[in-house]
């Protein structure tokens, strides 16, 4: 179990958390109050997100098991593949596969609707179609980016958004696109962690397409643009409108976005340095790219949480003002 659980790539795993927050917050209608079965239909579709996570983290780490064999930052994951062995592996996403699809029978039974059934089909395609042959679509440039954002926050925030209501507000919408904007942002980081790696390889990731500069770059401005959008979504509600002192929740956002503006800044500069030395000087400035973007999951942690904390917030407002 613990060598399963370390392919899984577990430090993902807190983003599913906030998927449930999230379609907590803006979905929740206080007027029908909550109930049991409401709490337990909440239940199942956080249990159906994160069996479904496990099982594209799983297959990622088996369609990458000899590209990550030369990394050695992911000796440990490739150790653990090795010695749980790929047929094991294989048996445990069946098991996942048949326990995820059983979950999701129960939620659409308890709700009386199919409405989250295509999204879950959805997902387990793009888990299955971003990592695997024939498609692959991770060294698809702008493919990969589509499918990541559509795994890791459309699909599974609407999924939780949708076992409160049918109905989608423009706000939720809005605040969503920030969302998404905000996670490939934090995304981008692995890439340029795994650049040299990718490159040698000849996958064509997001970073590999345009260059490690532009990568981070790019990262810049989606989370500018992405803090901007889900901050105005909040402030825009009637929760923040008539409680001014609410205003200040979203502060923890902007706190945490400047925290990783400076670690993109210095990734960005050491990017641009690395496109113009040459020899030795190359080489140490590229080791440095690796173990600044090695820090990704600590700024996903961060960034996660105070999306949380303000979405609790909001959630709280809602029921009780």
């Amino acid at each position: 179990m613990k060598r399963l659980f370390s392919i899984s790539r577990p430090e993902f795993i807190p983003a599913n958390l906030g998927s449930l927050i999230i379609g907590l917050a803006w979905g929740f209608d206080t007027t029908s109050g909550f109930s049991y079965s409401l709490l337990l239909m909440a239940t199942l579709s956080l249990l159906v997100i994160i069996t479904v996570s496990l099982i594209g983290a799983q297959i990622n780490t088996l369609s990458d098991f000899e590209l990550d064999s030369t990394d050695p930052r992911k000796r440990e994951i490739t150790q653990n593949l090795r010695e749980l062995g790929p047929k094991n592996a294989k048996i445990a996403i069946l098991f996942e596969l048949l326990l995820s699809a059983d979950l999701v029978s129960l939620l659409t039974f308890m709700r009386g609707q199919y409405i989250q059934l295509p999204i879950y089909v959805s997902a387990l395609i793009l888990t299955l179609a971003y990592s695997a042959p024939p498609l692959c679509l991770k060294g698809r440039s702008i493919l990969s980016m589509i499918s990541l954002c559509l795994a890791l926050s459309v699909l599974p925030a609407i999924f939780i958004y949708l076992t409160f209501t049918n109905e989608f507000s423009m706000l939720f919408i809005l605040f969503l696109i920030g969302q998404t904007l905000t996670v490939y942002s934090l995304i981008i980081p692995t890439e340029t962690r795994d650049y040299f790696v990718d490159k040698a390889m000849r996958l064509k990731t997001m970073a590999v397409w345009l260059g490690l500069s532009r990568a981070t770059l790019l990262a810049i401005v989606l989370l500018a643009v992405g803090a901007t959008l889900s901050i105005s979504a909040f402030l825009m509600t009637p929760v923040f409108k008539q409680n001014p002192l609410l205003m200040l929740a979203p502060l923890t956002m902007v706190g945490a976005d400047l925290y990783i503006f400076r670690a993109y800044f210095k990734l960005y500069n050491l990017a641009k340095r690395h496109e113009v030395e040459e020899g030795d000087a190359e080489g140490l400035i590229g080791e440095e790219v690796v173990e600044l973007s090695s820090n990704n999951p600590k700024w996903i942690t961060v960034t996660t949480q105070a999306i949380i904390f303000v979405n609790l917030i909001y959630f709280a407002g809602k029921i009780l003002l």
